[in-house]
């Protein structure tokens, strides 16, 4: 592993450990040529993912990209975020037992945008007002509409 301070590829792990998540491995790592210390996470992939976009274009899945809109959504709410490394474990697990390596960039959005509605409401509009593409009030206030159960568009 490649030392993030000086670039040095022989770093050497000085203890190894289950993350909280329960899914990786977390490795405190030291490096003999800086003294920099650092933690690495390793987790089992069980295939490489091939994300394909809307224009066609292919890309190799990010699990960290996943992470970060996931994240983004969730900013400022009040989710444990142990449910939130949960939840994205799970939607890896489920993308890499679909048993497909190319995977529609929409089948992602939709199962994100299926887990974070279980979740958090709040977190799920605001996924979807990037997913959708959402460009004015009225996209929100119609979305919005669509999430209010029957008994409450009446009371309107």
């Amino acid at each position: 592993m490649r030392c993030p301070f000086c670039g040095n590829i022989d770093t050497q792990v000085k203890d190894s450990r289950p993350a909280e998540d329960h899914v990786s491995i977390r490795r405190r790592r030291f490096c003999p040529a800086c003294g920099g210390r650092f933690t690495t996470y390793e987790r089992v992939q069980l295939r490489d993912l091939v994300v394909v976009k809307s224009n066609g274009k292919r890309e190799d899945f990010d699990r960290d990209k996943l992470e970060r809109s996931i994240r983004i959504a969730m900013q400022k709410r009040p989710i444990d975020p142990e449910r939130i490394d949960q939840m994205i474990s799970g939607i890896v697990r489920r993308l890499e037992s679909m048993g497909e390596t190319d995977i529609p960039s929409r089948t992602i959005g939709e199962i994100v945008m299926e887990s974070l509605a279980r979740i958090d409401t709040v977190a799920y509009v605001r996924f979807a007002s990037v997913y959708k593409n959402f460009q004015a009030a009225d996209d929100f206030d119609r979305f919005v509409s669509e999430l209010r159960p029957a008994s409450e568009k009446g009371d309107e």
